[in-house]
């Protein structure tokens, strides 16, 4: 049986070789960044000129000649002022110096800014209380990026600051990866849709839910197909007609019971299966296999074994098909407030809340009933992963912690 990662690594090495990115499509950054918000670019962001594309303040005072300023107690004249976006219009010369404010251009002649909280006025002139050295409490023209720099390379992650950085270059449009279509199907007799009243021994969907939504914080767009019986003609047609999609990830019928038909039908489909057992807990009857030249999953009917198997073998495939190298896991250190003790010989990933009370990481195992308490993820904001080479943590140790998709 594979670990985790042996698991994950055969999910990047299939995909990497068996598909290839989508193609691209243009977005526009206004009137809705939301629009390319997560998305993957297809090419790099280039500054069209320099960044600052001037000498800039980063100070409110006076911008004077360094030389001037060589010992406290200077006394210059004021000839002006420069603010953001008009500046001063002529040359500081010397025994000379101009008011200026934060984001305005240092005016000509001038090598210094000096705060204004170190300076008093005195009539005409202005009172230096400090010395002052060149290329002080101002950035350089040019020092943050040159013409024809990449400011966001391609293959990069848009997030509000990538966003930022195209609008600030001019790029009101974006070339990005198309969003692979990955398509959503549960299984299982004992399953309603989430608008229905379960009966007695039912349960509503809310896998096909929670699947959406990771697929669409991954980068992908999901498609529903609601939940198939088990029975294998039906779940045969469903399957089908999902394999339209780029991707599909079924939840349920994936364990070895009478009912659980999945392998059976994806095998009568002509799939090819990597592996259908992970050494982990929640999440070890995990499928992964390929059928109709897509990508196929087959997840854990329980709600936090698919949340985790998700996380570990689906969101690789999705960000390698969106233009996106997948990440390592998102681990973190923190010191564990209270002993764990686990038996079965696999890694565990259990429900957990990490926070930063103390000033360093710390986290907590929250009590859980299994795989189907879907509160306990609630409850928390995180997975303490207890590795199966060391089954048992003693609080104050430092403990492997995989954040939970969209909470941090």
């Amino acid at each position: 049986m594979l670990s985790f990662e042996e698991a994950r690594a055969q999910v990047i090495e299939v995909v990497t070789a068996r598909a290839s990115p989508f193609g691209t499509e243009i977005v526009e950054l206004s009137p809705r960044p939301s629009e390319a918000l997560g998305r993957i670019l297809a090419e790099d962001v280039v500054a069209e000129r320099s960044y600052p594309p001037f000498d800039r303040s980063i100070r409110d005072g006076f911008a004077a000649r360094s030389l001037d300023l060589t010992k406290a107690d200077a006394k210059l004249r004021l000839l002006g002022e420069s603010r953001a976006g008009v500046a001063f219009a002529g040359t500081v010369g010397e025994g000379e110096c101009v008011r200026i404010l934060t984001g305005a251009p240092v005016p000509l002649g001038a090598d210094a800014v000096v705060m204004q909280e170190y300076t008093h006025a005195d009539g005409c002139f202005v009172v230096f209380e400090r010395s002052a050295r060149a290329g002080q409490n101002f950035v350089r023209a040019g020092s943050e990026a040159r013409v024809g720099d990449v400011m966001v390379s391609r293959g990069a992650r848009l997030s509000y600051a990538e966003l930022a950085v195209a609008a600030q270059v001019g790029r009101s449009r974006v070339a990005v990866g198309r969003r692979p279509r990955v398509a959503i199907l549960s299984t299982g007799d004992e399953v309603v849709e989430v608008e229905q009243v379960p009966g007695p021994y039912q349960i509503r969907n809310s896998n096909n839910v929670s699947l959406a939504a990771q697929v669409a914080l991954t980068g992908g767009e999901a498609v529903t197909y609601g939940c198939a019986p088990d029975e294998a003609s039906e779940l045969r047609a469903r399957i089908k007609r999902s394999l339209d999609s780029d991707m599909l990830v079924l939840s349920g019928g994936v364990s070895v019971g009478t009912y659980d038909l999945v392998e059976q039908v994806l095998g009568d489909l002509g799939a090819e299966f990597f592996f259908d057992a992970v050494a982990i807990r929640p999440g070890k009857p995990a499928v992964f296999g390929w059928c109709k030249g897509k990508p196929v999953f087959g997840l854990p009917g329980n709600p936090v074994s698919a949340m985790v198997t998700f996380e570990l073998f689906v969101a690789p495939a999705i960000e390698l098909l969106s233009g996106y190298r997948p990440q390592p896991l998102p681990f973190f250190k923190a010191k564990l407030a209270h002993r764990v003790e686990e038996k079965a010989a696999v890694a565990h990933f259990l429900p957990a809340l990490a926070n930063w009370k103390g000033g360093f990481p710390a986290v907590e195992a929250l009590s859980w009933e299994g795989s189907g308490d879907i509160g306990a993820v609630v409850r928390g904001n995180c997975f303490l992963v207890v590795h199966e080479s060391q089954l048992t943590l003693e609080a104050g140790e430092w403990v492997d912690v995989l954040t939970r998709r969209g909470t941090f």
